[in-house]
């Protein structure tokens, strides 16, 4: 298996991927929306003997106590049906982390599994005191600091990228 950046002849399969993860168009159309407009963004692939298997993006986001500080959300992520809990998921989040860390983002912000993502070293966000402004669960709505202190202090909330809201 091969993490790859994403590039335009993947869109299709990428688009495939998602609705057949998600058995419905929102995460789809949500990856092609944050495509033209979260600039920059974070799209990798899992590609294994030619097919995409896997999918993660990544786009910016601001915290409502400082606008300034480089932070990123990561979702959707997504893996094909029948090649779950085999790797790629977790090899997926772990070339993102990477990739937002080089590109010089602080923290990362994710809401999903409260079982899946702690593994990678992400804690819940109201431990920083730093909220969704989606109405979710505090369980699943964590955050992971790639600068270590980097959210020290940084009470609010934090903001998804505007494509988000037609989610």
């Amino acid at each position: 298996m091969k993490i790859r950046t994403e590039v335009e002849l993947d869109r299709n399969a990428i688009y495939a991927l998602n609705r057949a993860a998600f058995e419905s168009d929102a995460e789809a159309d949500l990856v092609e929306a944050l495509r033209l407009q979260a600039d920059p963004h974070i799209s990798l692939v899992a590609e294994e003997a030619g097919e995409i298997i896997g999918h993660i993006m990544f786009s910016p986001a601001t915290l409502s106590s400082d606008s300034e500080i480089p932070v990123i959300g990561l979702g959707p992520m997504a893996v094909l049906p029948g090649r779950q809990h085999q790797g790629i998921g977790s090899a997926l989040v772990q070339a993102g982390l990477e990739a937002c860390k080089k590109l010089g983002y602080q923290a990362v912000f994710v809401l999903g599994h409260p079982q899946y993502y702690p593994r990678f070293g992400f804690v819940l966000a109201s431990r920083y005191d730093i909220s969704s402004v989606y109405d979710v669960p505090d369980e699943v709505f964590m955050a992971f600091e790639l600068v270590p202190g980097a959210l020290v202090g940084k009470a609010g909330e934090m903001h998804y990228h505007p494509a988000f809201e037609g989610l």
